[in-house]
């Protein structure tokens, strides 16, 4: 295939895709009760936000990649919802939600510059 890979040189892609890896291994640590509540819903968000950037690529047009940016953007808000939501009932401590909403800042910018 032609397209494989080619969503792989964005570094908006290569910065999400390590947020959704970040999410995992901090959601890992969360209680079992949680496993098909939150820990689903954020790990949810988190791959939704690479996984759209990469259907925007594949959709082959400028327009398309834009309008998959701002979804991936949308899922990037509640990701970083979800993750205060976490740090509020004491699954994550405010130093580790602090470095992750960073990185989503960064990929928030990142979604921004492809949006516009």
């Amino acid at each position: 295939m032609a397209l494989m890979g080619t969503f792989q040189k964005l570094v908006a892609w290569q910065e999400a895709q390590a947020l959704a890896a970040e999410v995992y291994r901090v959601s890992a640590q969360f209680p079992t009760a949680e496993r098909f509540g939150l820990t689903s819903q954020l790990r949810r968000a988190a791959v939704s936000v690479p996984s759209n950037l990469a259907e925007g690529v594949g959709r082959g047009s400028g327009p398309a990649l834009r309008a998959f940016a701002r979804i991936s953007r949308g899922s990037l808000q509640e990701l970083c919802s979800q993750l205060l939501l976490a740090q509020t009932l004491g699954y994550l401590d405010g130093e580790k939600t602090e470095a992750v909403l960073a990185r989503a800042a960064r990929v928030g910018r990142l979604l921004s510059g492809l949006s516009r």
